[in-house]
């Protein structure tokens, strides 16, 4: 049986432009996505909450949100800032939400998938 790769694993293995093939291969595609979409974001803004990346997401991915952010937050890849701010969705009813960054982990990533894309486009 092979070993399941964990959040940081996949999000450091996987390339920019991820095959098809490769999404499908994963337990639960759909997921792995708004993970993807999730890491982006923590890249190019220093923190965002759920009410960022549902204002980016397809209605579709929008419910994998919270387990993708969960799976990012247990996998070392992103870190509470400490703050909370309220949703904005009007189906949690203001409820608070975590403020998240990448960690040093998912720095640690960010910049070694930037090394392996610059070294590919060299």
């Amino acid at each position: 049986m092979t070993r399941r790769l964990t959040v940081a694993e996949r999000l450091a293995s996987a390339d920019k432009d991820i095959r098809l093939a490769d999404i499908a291969a994963q337990s639960s595609w759909d997921q792995f996505l708004v993970e993807q979409a999730a890491f982006h974001y923590g890249q190019i803004k220093p923190s965002f909450t759920a009410n960022d990346l549902r204002a980016v997401l397809p209605e579709m991915g929008q419910g994998f949100l919270g387990a993708a952010i969960n799976a990012l937050r247990a996998g070392g890849v992103i870190e509470h800032t400490g703050a909370m701010v309220p949703s904005t969705s009007p189906a949690t009813h203001g409820h608070r939400l975590v403020v998240w960054q990448l960690s040093a982990r998912g720095r640690a990533v960010a910049a070694e998938r930037t090394a392996r894309a610059q070294g590919r486009a060299a």
